[in-house]
């Protein structure tokens, strides 16, 4: 979709007018970003909300150290990154974006056959506009949110579309690359899935850097819209270097019947901030979300989640585990809310928490909103240090300290992995605590 070879700024009127001239798009999709920007320049005078925010310090954050790139490198540029999951599995189809820029697309003809639709979402836009003008920004995720999600809509580039028609079922995973490479790029990529009545598909996304030392910007969505009777397995691996500042908007709407299994595993970024909704819209609707965090040195993660009851008989069920160690920060605000119409509910929200070090923190705080008085719904949160007397067992068995302690976290962890159907997730997520915990990959 671009056309120019430059760089933007992604904070001024000036740095937007000139992308949007760089960009050959329809005028729905070109009005629809400036709304976006008029409400960003809005929301930008506002402060924030202090709910979501108070326990976030945003001033080394400087967002006019970073541009969007309407360049990139050809294809051969997904080869740089550690792509985790490729090595290990095989997909029904691949799209990676370097920079902001599509780079690779493919999907295997059968499906193409079928009506199922997966590229980028520059290239969905251009050839499938109806699909992306009914649901992109109209369901799940918000531009009058707050300035981050507007900051998003007016300046998506790069993403994935997934489009899978009414009782189609895809037996093989898709995956997703979302890499940045060059230091200085703010990246906003857009990822877009809608399952219809019936259809089955599972997705694989990752988010990497290229250059461990490269700083940038991370400003993306997530929209998962579940239709009626479907089935959605969405997975993230977020490994960005520790130079990343990472802001996400991420939605998920099931209809009746439909169910999401949403899996987001926090490894990498310097600072971390994603608001994640889960909307159940029809009766019968199910929901479970698994989460996996880990951090270290000076990083700094942070979830807000919300599980929304929208009609009855709906279930939720969320459970995060988080580590933290040095002196790396971990912040987790959970919220069941359920309409007073959604009568027989069954919500569970859970956190657990490791803590490998003194002046490592952790931020628990789950809470209730219910207006119906016909549900069962229950939180929890936990934090702790590891029991030294383990510690001692395993030393008194030959196993060194730092054995011990992968021993221990990848057993805290086990909880949400036995979660998780596909044993590619499960075992690439072993490896990457591994890596964190200092141990090299195996061959």
């Amino acid at each position: 979709m671009e056309i120019s070879e430059a760089e933007f700024a992604v904070t001024t009127a000036d740095g937007f007018e000139a992308f949007l001239d760089s960009r050959n798009e329809p005028e729905w999709l070109q009005q629809k970003r400036r709304d976006a920007f008029a409400l960003y320049e809005d929301y930008s005078k506002k402060d924030l909300d202090p709910e979501e925010f108070r326990r976030l310090d945003l001033r080394l954050f400087r967002p006019n150290d970073y541009r969007i790139r309407s360049t990139g490198d050809d294809s051969s540029a997904a080869g740089q990154f550690n792509n985790l999951m490729t090595e290990r599995g095989e997909f029904a189809g691949q799209v990676a974006h370097i920079d902001g820029k599509p780079v690779q697309s493919q999907v295997q003809a059968e499906l193409t056959e079928k009506g199922v639709i997966f590229c980028s979402l520059a290239e969905a836009v251009e050839n499938h506009p109806e699909l992306v003008q009914k649901h992109l920004l109209t369901q799940a995720v918000q531009p009058d949110t707050d300035r981050f999600s507007a900051w998003h809509a007016a300046f998506w580039t790069g993403g994935v579309f997934l489009y899978v028609p009414r009782n189609v079922e895809l037996t093989q995973p898709l995956h997703s690359l979302i890499g940045l490479s060059r230091s200085g790029t703010a990246d906003f990529s857009h990822t877009l899935v809608v399952l219809e009545d019936g259809a089955r598909a599972t997705l694989l996304e990752e988010t990497s850097s290229a250059d461990a030392n490269a700083a940038g910007m991370h400003m993306g969505a997530i929209e998962l819209i579940v239709g009626a009777g479907a089935h959605l397995a969405y997975v993230q691996l977020q490994t960005w270097n520790e130079r990343v500042f990472h802001f996400a908007h991420q939605c998920g709407r099931v209809a009746q019947d439909g169910s999401l299994q949403w899996t987001v595993s926090a490894l990498g970024s310097k600072f971390s901030h994603v608001h994640q909704d889960v909307m159940l819209d029809g009766k019968g609707a199910n929901a479970q979300v698994n989460g996996v965090a880990f951090a270290t040195d000076r990083q700094k993660l942070s979830y807000y989640t919300r599980q929304a009851h929208k009609a009855p008989h709906t279930t939720s069920d969320l459970l995060y585990k988080e580590v933290v160690r040095d002196r790396a920060r971990m912040i987790w605000r959970g919220m069941i809310d359920v309409d007073e119409v959604a009568q027989l509910t069954d919500g569970y929200q859970r956190n657990d928490s490791l803590i490998l070090s003194r002046d490592a923190r952790v931020d628990a705080i789950p809470g209730l909103e219910i207006n119906a008085d016909d549900v069962r719904c229950t939180h929890a949160a936990t934090a702790g240090q590891v029991d030294e007397e383990q510690i001692l067992y395993c030393l008194s068995r030959g196993i060194s300290r730092q054995e011990a302690m992968h021993v221990i976290v990848e057993g805290f962890f086990s909880q949400v992995f036995d979660r998780i159907p596909v044993e590619l997730v499960r075992h690439t997520l072993s490896q990457t605590v591994q890596e964190k915990l200092g141990f090299g990959l195996e061959d």
